[in-house]
């Protein structure tokens, strides 16, 4: 039975069924029939409205890391939809969905070139390049089936961003709409039986074999966890993998540990990863490591040629692998007490990167087990890839391999939107922070009480580096003169400390995650006296 209403009803309508609770937005002439309908919909959707256009996705690209569902944005289309577009190009390098909505001139003027507001030679063009999936709805009519296969998108295979642009006049024009039932996802491709079988005699037969996990394994942190104790194998999660098993636990293993033992590694498993460590960052071992890969994107395949390429959904196909394995013999003696001292020697050698290892042990002594964090590039942020012991899924937030700067607060902002019971903390250096220093505002008109530690070395500190290494200390670009950084945290009226030594951190985020508001807190660094933790990072092959 339908039901008369405008476009923009049918597709608030439709993100009501589809789970939607918040919208991440900024109304412009071309949605406010949108925007409109958001408010008509009372609470049943919150909207949280940024500062910045680049923001709104941002936080939409936070809410869908915390939890793994949708994140929902809204923009003008044009110049709103290109501001964006560094948040849809972190959440499409880092396999997150998020939804855009966004507007488009009046119907008869599109592809036209007359120049009308807001106007893109070809705005779906624009977006296809950069998203999975993206369409226009003509008709209110459409709605219920575009957004129906927009959720279809989001929720199917390899999740990554996906929009829906309606026409200015298409937005309000009002007429019989029926709703459609929500659409289940598609179900993930089965894997192979004969691959996991091959698999399985490969790991089988092999002395020390390693996995590798990414954030296409989030979900399936009790089945990674179940074949690495299995095979005595350690895990290393590299960015969107780290929490799947828990740093604490013995086979959990950050990537400095995980190259430790590379060299004596004979099987590969990568589960939901593009194995960066391998193809980029790692020297190749001694001998050639045959590598299992298990994704839920057939495409990589063919790009990372593995000797077994299951392709699959991560908690299903490692359940798979494993009982295979429970076939061909019993379970390996522990090794927990080898790997365990390998892991403190590592950590040892790690507390050289000074003195971002000092405080990020302040902050991991006062975030919660479970707490976020959400990093940023920044000296810290690198060193945090190794350095912060992570012990819950998805509670470490990345960019991923787009390193898009300024990403930080923003998202952190999402996170606390979709978790707002559960403890943020964000980092950034002062040149990502002012990015998007003006989210403060956001922060404190919308309460989202994220604990922001701001490090300060009046400078991108990793390109000051490589000019005077690189280029015969020609600096350029690199040095800044920042506002002050509590003066302008306390104009937003937001709270602020200022420490220099890691004892002050640890008794600023004491007081500030006790009074559960926005933070802000400055820590001042001496650029000179930073320790880079490249070397961990990008490690050289030994002499």
């Amino acid at each position: 039975m339908s039901t008369r209403m405008s476009c923009a009803e049918a597709i608030v309508a439709a993100l009501i069924a589809h789970g939607t609770d918040t919208v991440f937005g900024i109304p412009g002439v071309q949605t406010y029939g949108l925007f409109d309908a958001l408010h008509r919909a009372g609470d049943r959707i919150q909207l949280i409205h940024p500062r910045h256009e680049q923001a709104t996705a941002y936080m939409a690209f936070g809410y869908a890391r915390a939890t793994g569902r949708v994140g929902t944005f809204s923009v003008v289309p044009g110049p709103g939809v290109l501001n964006a577009g560094a948040a849809v190009c972190s959440a499409y390098g880092a396999s997150t969905p998020i939804l855009c909505l966004t507007g488009q001139t009046p119907a008869e003027f599109i592809g036209s070139g007359k120049g009308h507001l807001h106007e893109l030679p070809d705005q779906l063009a624009t977006m296809r390049s950069i998203m999975k999936w993206a369409a226009r709805i003509d008709h209110p009519g459409e709605a219920p089936a575009v957004m129906a296969e927009a959720f279809r998108q989001l929720t199917s295979g390899r999740p990554r961003p996906v929009a829906v642009e309606i026409p200015w006049d298409v937005c309000t024009m009002t007429a019989p709409v029926t709703a459609l039932p929500v659409a289940p996802s598609l179900a993930p491709l089965e894997a192979d039986p004969e691959l996991i079988e091959r698999a399985a005699k490969l790991l089988h037969e092999a002395s020390n074999p390693m996995l590798m996990v990414g954030s296409g394994a989030q979900h399936a942190s009790a089945e990674v966890l179940e074949l690495a104790e299995w095979l005595q194998a350690p895990v290393v999660g590299w960015r969107g993998g780290r929490g799947i098993v828990a740093d604490d636990h013995a086979l959990g293993f950050n990537c400095a540990a995980g190259y430790r033992r590379w060299r004596e590694t004979d099987a590969l498993v990568g589960i939901g990863s593009r194995l960066e460590l391998l193809w980029f960052r790692w020297p190749r071992p001694p001998r050639d490591v045959p590598v299992v890969n298990i994704d839920i994107d057939p495409a990589q395949m063919p790009r990372l040629q593995p000797a077994v390429p299951i392709v699959g959904d991560a908690r299903a196909a490692t359940r798979a692998l494993l009982d295979a394995l429970r076939r061909l013999g019993p379970p390996r003696v522990s090794r927990h007490e080898e790997f365990t001292a390998l892991k403190a020697a590592v950590h040892a050698e790690v507390q050289r990167i000074q003195p971002h290892m000092d405080y990020l042990a302040a902050m991991r002594d006062v975030l919660p087990r479970d707490g976020f964090f959400v990093e940023e590039i920044c000296q810290a942020g690198f060193t945090s890839y190794l350095g912060l012991p992570i012990y819950t899924p998805r509670s470490f937030v990345s960019c991923g391999y787009q390193g898009t700067l300024g990403f930080g607060y923003p998202t952190a902002l999402g996170v606390k939107a979709a978790c707002p019971d559960r403890a943020v903390l964000s980092i950034a250096g002062d040149g990502g922070f002012m990015f998007g220093v003006q989210e403060l505002a956001t922060a404190v008109q919308h309460g989202l009480n994220v604990v922001c530690v701001l490090f300060n070395n009046g400078a991108f500190g990793n390109v000051m580096r490589d000019q005077e290494q690189r280029f015969g200390g020609r600096v350029i670009g690199a040095a800044f003169r920042n506002p002050d950084f509590l003066k302008l945290a306390d104009s937003f009226g937001m709270a602020g400390w200022r420490v220099d030594t890691p004892a002050g951190l640890r008794r600023a985020l004491e007081q500030a995650f006790a009074a559960d508001a926005p933070a802000l807190i400055e820590v001042q660094v001496d650029r000179r006296s930073e320790v880079s933790p490249w070397e961990f990072l990008m490690p050289q092959p030994p002499a």
